[in-house]
C-alpha cells in the first residue's frame, strides 16, 4: 500500500492498510493510523497524528514548523482526528509551548489552500471553506463553518454550529449558533437551517433565537443581557452554552446587526 516513490522514515510509524502515493514525503516522529490516504506530494512533518480513515490530498502540509517568531524548535506536537480529510495544498502548523499542539477534530473538511497556524483547537464536523486563514490559537467550536476566503484573527474563538460568510474579516469572537457576514463582522441571525439539519426541533431554535434578541435586539449591554436572560428564560443546555460563551470572551463578540433584517431571520 507504499508506494516506492514515496519516502517514508524508518522511526515513522504507520499502520498496515494505510494507503501513501508517489512523492508523498512522510518525516520521523509521524504516526498514522487504519484506512488513512496520502497523496502525492503530501509532506507530513515531525509530530503529526493522523487518525482512521482521513484523506490528506496532494501538496498539503501538515504539522509544518509554527511561522511565530517566539517558536524556538519546542517539542510540540499536531493531531488529526478520524475520518478527516485535508484537500490540495492546505497547511497546518504544529503548536508552540502556549498549548503544545494544534488539533483538528473528527469528520472535518478543511479546504484548498486552507491555513491552520499553530495552536487552534477545531472542533468536530468543522467545515473550513477554500483559502481561509486563520491565525493562531483560534478555538473553533463543533459543527462550525467558514466561508471561503476569510480571515480569522488569532486568538478568536468560533462557537459550535456558527456559520460565517465568505470574505469575512472575523477579528471578534463569533458566538455559538450564529450567522456572521458584513463588514465590519456583524451578527445577521441564527443558523437555522443548519441547526434544523442537525435535528434540532423548532422550538429550540425558537429558544435560541429569543436569547439573541436580548444580547442584539433590545439595546442592552452585554452583562445586562446575559443577567436578564438568566433571570427571565428557562435554563437550557443552549441557554448556558451561549451564556458562559460571551461571559468567557476576552476579545468581546461581533457586533449587533444595523437594521432589523436578523430579526426577520
Amino acid at each position: 500500500m507504499i508506494q516506492p516513490l514515496a519516502y517514508i522514515h524508518p522511526e515513522a510509524k504507520i499502520a498496515q492498510n494505510v494507503v501513501i502515493e508517489p512523492f508523498a514525503i512522510i518525516h520521523k516522529d509521524v504516526e498514522i493510523a487504519e484506512g488513512t490516504w496520502i497523496g502525492s506530494h503530501a509532506v507530513i512533518n515531525e509530530g503529526a497524528r493522523i487518525g482512521r480513515n482521513c484523506k490528506i490530498y496532494p501538496g498539503a502540509v501538515i504539522s509544518s514548523t509554527p511561522q511565530d517568531l517566539k517558536f524556538n524548535n519546542e517539542y510540540t506536537r499536531t493531531y488529526i482526528g478520524d475520518n478527516t480529510t485535508i484537500r490540495e495544498y492546505a497547511t497546518i502548523s504544529r503548536g508552540t509551548e502556549e498549548h503544545w499542539k494544534t488539533e483538528i477534530g473528527s469528520d472535518c473538511l478543511v479546504m484548498a489552500y486552507a491555513h491552520v497556524a499553530h495552536d487552534c483547537r477545531i472542533g468536530n464536523h468543522c467545515l473550513i471553506i477554500n483559502n481561509v486563514q486563520m491565525g493562531g490559537h483560534v478555538h473553533m467550536g463543533n459543527w462550525a463553518i467558514i466561508g471561503g476566503s476569510s480571515s480569522v484573527h488569532q486568538w478568536v474563538k468560533i462557537g459550535a454550529h456558527a456559520m460565517i460568510s465568505g470574505g469575512s474579516l472575523v477579528r471578534k469572537d463569533v458566538p455559538p449558533f450564529t450567522k456572521a457576514a458584513r463588514e465590519p463582522l456583524s451578527y445577521t441571525g441564527i443558523n437555522s437551517i443548519g441547526l434544523r439539519r442537525r435535528g434540532f426541533e423548532n422550538d429550540k431554535i425558537n429558544q435560541i433565537q429569543e436569547i439573541y434578541r436580548y444580547i442584539y435586539m433590545r439595546g442592552l449591554n452585554n452583562a445586562d443581557a446575559l443577567t436578564q436572560i438568566e433571570l427571565e428564560l428557562p435554563p437550557s443546555d443552549e441557554r448556558d452554552e451561549i451564556v458562559n460563551f460571551i461571559r468567557s470572551s476576552e476579545r468581546g463578540i461581533m457586533k449587533g446587526p444595523s437594521n432589523s433584517s436578523a430579526e426577520r431571520e
